[in-house]
């Protein structure tokens, strides 16, 4: 499989590193496997011929329309971390050429894959759109408001689909590369996580903080505080509404404009949260930490923990 890697100014150095060293890492275990797939042939692409990485380390590539010919596209990350100069980036004059590779490269049909803000130059090149994808939890907030088109699942580690994989915040690198390898081999990507101790990390919702979320829009902002103050309590979405003196739908709305969310969910996140915290750092029992965060039954919370956050109660006691 033809490879190629478009490294722009202002990459994100990991992001461009974790791709390749996956890939050529499968390469050289390829032969461990008594049917190996065919090797990746690498090339890493751009616009100017010495590319400098967020971290100024000086990269060399080969011309960017050269990728029209591979049989998959990766987007590393931009070094990027404020949301208006992300957009400023993606929708700017230095992204331009890229964008135009990118549309031209999705019109024909090629594979694409990127991560973590990578994505978001993906989304503003239109490839995105009817597609469900994942980026950083964190951008989540502006990625749905500027994106409405692309079905974001920002819990989501890695995404497929229609020939686009995605993967999530910026060390999802490693994720991707590896659904790279695994798409052809399943064992082979499998060799290399033992190799580089990689371990599997279904969802990025056990990393997601709901009140950096939460800060995107005033009213969810105080929805979480308020529902911090109750968490020990059943939830009542109209008695919330009212303590915030807006109507049951204006919250709604809000959740669901901002985070793709319903007040219950956002609610069981934030009790997830509190529960993982008072796991780590206490020796309650579950059935008492379980009623702190407003459960009655600890089985409760032990399936919220395992299908919301990829997890368990004994895990996380292992954490603290």
């Amino acid at each position: 499989m033809k490879v190629a890697v478009l490294a722009l100014d202002g990459v994100f150095g990991s992001g461009l590193s974790a791709i390749l060293d996956v890939l050529h890492t499968a390469n050289a275990l390829r032969d461990e496997l008594p049917q190996p797939p065919p090797e990746w042939r690498l090339r890493t692409v751009g616009f100017r011929r010495r590319v400098t990485t967020g971290v100024g380390h000086v990269v060399l590539t080969e011309p960017a329309r050269s990728a029209l010919d591979a049989d998959l596209l990766v987007v590393p990350a931009a070094a990027e971390r404020r949301p208006d100069a992300l957009l400023a980036y993606v929708s700017g004059d230095t992204t331009r050429p890229a964008r135009r590779l990118l549309a031209e490269a999705g019109a024909a049909g090629m594979p694409m894959a990127s991560a973590c803000t990578g994505t978001f130059l993906l989304a503003e090149s239109g490839v995105l759109d009817g597609r469900r994808a994942t980026t950083s939890w964190w951008l989540s907030p502006v990625f749905r408001a500027r994106y409405p088109a692309v079905d974001l699942d920002e819990t989501a580690m890695v995404a497929f689909s229609g020939g686009v994989t995605t993967a999530g915040a910026a060390f999802s690198h490693l994720d991707l590369a590896l659904a790279v390898v695994r798409a052809s081999s399943p064992a082979l990507a499998e060799l290399v996580s033992r190799y580089l101790v990689v371990d599997d990390r279904p969802s990025q919702a056990a990393y997601a903080i709901p009140a950096a979320l939460a800060r995107n829009d005033p009213t969810v902002s105080a929805f979480e505080r308020w529902a911090r103050e109750h968490l020990h309590e059943p939830l009542v979405v109209p008695d919330a509404a009212r303590a915030l003196g807006i109507s049951e739908r204006t919250l709604q709305r809000a959740l669901s404009r901002t985070l793709g969310t319903t007040p219950v969910r956002f609610v069981q996140d934030l009790r997830i949260e509190q529960a993982g915290h008072l796991l780590r750092t206490t020796d309650l029992p579950l059935p008492v930490i379980a009623r702190r965060v407003g459960y009655e039954n600890a089985s409760t919370l032990r399936l919220l923990l395992r299908t919301r956050a990829g997890t368990t109660a004994t895990g996380l006691r292992g954490r603290g």
